[in-house]
């Protein structure tokens, strides 16, 4: 790229122009873009970056969180299907991506988050707020190096140019762990010191809460690698557990990013009807648990009686990588109930702090309980965080198990449950049984963090999802193992390519959707 190529993309990336709809600032204009005038205020520069780089955890911009969330980890987490016939042989859910899908996490999220930080760097040398945009950074690029594999993390420049040397996925997780433990002794050290809630759309610049955050958060990513380095997994979750302030223990320290509106919202509801619908997945599981919380999730289905004649409405979700024959006949499938009147996006839960470390005492770690009531923490937990009752007869259910799905429309039926497992906890049918208990009933009480959902099915083979009836992956992806990673986007290859090159050679196998990352090492 020549200089005037290179100033054009930075200025485009400063201003995080991302739009495919000429309808999008009437969803999600960036308040936070600002001029070089505004600019010299420090406190506002401060402010502005930091919330700008929260708003790449869970992205706020509505066609880059539909492209990262809803058809990436909401299909590939079994939360979301697509509903858009549009989409239909070139989505993720069919293992056919278009190229502007693939690129949309690596290009548009990376870039951003380090541009802010470097303008926090630049403006502030206080330590709180620089320790935050460390957790924040960690939150959002996790999720990246998850879904690509190696990724540019320790050499990209303040400028946020992709064009730098990849490090290793396991020097990413070595980095970003060094990364947490900085902020979190920095933020113990200050822990009375909260700062500007204008800063701060998670907890309003609540110093003790971004360190409850940033212990479990490194709970999570020790628990990502126990099957590539287990002893690093060990020492990281116990430290996460065992510090002095600790991990998320009660749902009023949930992370989540405050938003005028839900870009789920636009997704589900306005774009062209709606272009995706709940999974099929999903309701199948809760369905066949009877699962209380149901109605806080999904609203019911909407079909006619001259639809489905055997079947009254209920909770139906629409099966991943079907041929989408009418977007008309897919809208009437169960939808995601969003909250207009609080819209926020979830970052983690308590619920997903007690299951960890059920799964952490379950392999003999020190998580200061044990995993039987740790796991029945996770569920209480969940059920008070979405207002259900019921969590007691839930928890001690020992018949309930997923439902086979049957497709009101009797076109994409599945013929048998996809899972066995029940819900009450049993001593006696050893580990593996156990490690699926607790990852499916994290699953559930994730909804809707498809791509956690989506990295925890890839470490541990749970919950059991349905193979897509429709692969289009020409032999690629294996319809029982399903996607393990995305391929690098073509404008690496074009632009960064002797580094790009070291990273493929170092995967271990092709640069495609069937080769696994490094944390991603348990036999299947």
């Amino acid at each position: 790229m020549n200089k005037s190529n290179i100033i054009l993309l930075l200025f485009a990336l400063v201003l995080g122009v991302v739009s495919c709809t000429s309808k999008f600032e009437d969803y999600n204009t960036d308040p936070y873009d600002v001029t070089s005038e505004q600019l010299q205020y420090d406190a506002y520069s401060l402010r502005s970056a930091l919330v700008a780089m929260q708003g790449y955890v869970i992205p706020v911009d509505v066609n880059l969180c539909q492209f990262t969330d809803c058809l990436l980890g909401g299909s590939f987490g079994g939360y979301l299907s697509d509903s858009n016939s549009g989409f239909v042989g070139k989505n993720y859910a069919t293992y056919n991506p278009e190229e502007h899908w693939i690129q949309a996490p690596f290009n548009d999220i990376i870039p951003r988050i380090y541009i802010n930080q470097a303008q926090i760097r630049y403006v502030t040398n206080d330590p709180v707020p620089l320790a935050v945009a460390d957790i924040v950074k960690v939150a959002s690029i996790h999720r990246i190096t998850d879904i690509y594999g190696h990724i540019p993390y320790s050499k990209i420049g303040e400028d946020g140019k992709l064009e730098a040397e990849y490090d290793l996925q396991k020097d990413v997780y070595a980095k970003m762990f060094e990364e947490l433990d900085g902020a979190i002794a920095a933020l113990t050290a200050l822990q009375t010191s909260d700062f500007n809630p204008l800063a701060d759309r998670v907890y309003n610049g609540k110093v003790l809460s971004w360190i409850h955050f940033a212990n479990s958060l490194k709970l999570r990513l020790a628990m990502r690698i126990v099957y590539a380095d287990k002893a690093l997994a060990k020492q990281k979750a116990e430290e996460a557990v065992n510090h002095e302030i600790g991990t998320i223990v009660d749902n009023g320290d949930n992370a989540y990013y405050r938003v005028n509106k839900s870009p789920f919202q636009v997704v589900m509801y306005e774009y062209n009807g709606g272009d995706s619908r709940v999974s099929a997945d999903i309701t199948a599981y809760m369905n066949g648990y009877n699962d209380p919380r149901r109605d806080k999730y999904f609203t019911m289905s909407t079909f006619e009686e001259t639809d489905r004649p055997e079947f009254p409405n209920g909770y139906y979700g629409l099966r991943n990588g079907i041929q989408i024959a009418s977007s008309a006949i897919a809208h009437k499938y169960s939808n995601m109930i969003i909250d207009e009147a609080d819209p926020r996006l979830l970052w983690m839960n308590a619920a997903e702090s007690a299951f960890l470390k059920a799964e952490g005492a379950l392999r003999g770690w020190n998580m200061g309980g044990t995993a039987q009531d740790f796991y029945e923490e996770g569920i209480r937990l969940s059920f008070d965080q979405w207002g259900a009752k019921g969590a007691n007869t839930y928890t001690n259910d020992t018949e309930s198990i997923p439902e086979a799905y049957k497709d009101p429309l009797g076109e994409n039926n599945s013929s048998e449950t996809p899972s066995l497992i029940t819900i009450k906890w049993d001593e006696a049918v050893g580990f593996e049984a156990n490690l699926e208990r607790i990852i499916t009933q994290k699953w559930i009480a994730n909804f809707p963090l498809g791509h956690e959902a989506w990295a925890e099915f890839r470490r541990t083979g749970y919950p059991n999802l349905m193979a897509v009836p429709h692969n289009l992956s020409n032999g690629i992806v294996d319809d029982e193992m399903m996607a393990r990673r995305l391929p690098y986007p073509l404008r690496e290859y074009k632009e960064n390519s002797d580094n790009l090159q070291n990273a493929v050679d170092a995967l271990g196998g092709p640069d495609n959707m069937a080769t696994r990352v490094w944390w991603d090492s348990k036999e299947k």
